[in-house]
């Protein structure tokens, strides 16, 4: 009788012991599903908070930028973040300075000539303008060049036809237009460019026969 009882008092404890166990697993369980839950929330979080220390960063090294008046600027934002033109100043020791007006009407003829154009085509246009501004043969200013006329006849189709003050200038011109006043080129030197398909016959045959033609890219081939 007293051996039963003992036995069952064994068979009681181990049974609490096994209770135990098991409760005490599926407790660790959970809290370590609930952990593996939580933390893509967590990483996302984080993620979200180093997003906007960059952002908060670039901001503040935007503001440093407008402030020193260092650097490109040829565009800045308004607190829309609309891109609108401003001005422009290179750092000492490149190109030089570029006048509000002269930035305008370079940004207008290359928006005119290569609308179409992928901005390296943008780009070739503002080198050859300023090409011809560094060559003697052209008058000294963006203005004068593009302007400039021929016995009557402008050197710039845009000029002729209108389409130069009607155009709208998009953020790859700009960028095409900062990149070659940066002094970013291109071009080999080229001085001339014409879109064959569009222009006159005996046009075309004057560039043929007195210029050096030296590379086509999309619908202008360029020469000097």
């Amino acid at each position: 009788m007293k051996n039963a009882k003992m036995y069952k008092k064994c068979m009681g404890l181990l049974l609490a012991c096994y209770f135990l166990f098991f409760a005490g697993f599926f407790c660790i369980r959970e809290v370590v599903e609930t952990r593996i839950f939580f933390q893509p929330v967590k990483l996302l979080r984080l993620r979200l908070e180093d997003i906007e220390h960059e952002a908060e960063k670039r901001k503040n090294s935007f503001d440093t930028l407008q402030t020193t008046g260092k650097g490109m600027g040829i565009a800045t934002f308004t607190i829309s973040e609309q891109r609108v033109v401003d001005c422009f100043l290179l750092e000492p020791g490149k190109s030089g300075e570029i006048p509000d007006a002269e930035l305008e009407v370079l940004l207008r003829i290359v928006e005119s000539e290569a609308g179409c154009e992928d901005e390296e085509g943008k780009l070739l246009v503002a080198n050859v303008v300023l090409n011809r501004v560094k060559n003697d043969a052209f008058p000294d200013t963006v203005s004068e060049v593009v302007f400039q006329q021929d016995h009557g006849v402008t050197q710039f189709s845009p000029i002729a036809d209108g389409s130069y003050h009607r155009v709208k200038i998009s953020e790859e011109t700009i960028s095409a237009v900062s990149r070659a006043l940066s002094g970013e080129d291109i071009s080999k030197g080229a001085l001339y460019f014409a879109a064959r398909e569009y222009a006159d016959s005996s046009q075309m045959k004057w560039f043929d026969t007195n210029l050096e033609f030296l590379f086509r890219h999309g619908g202008h081939e360029f020469f000097r």
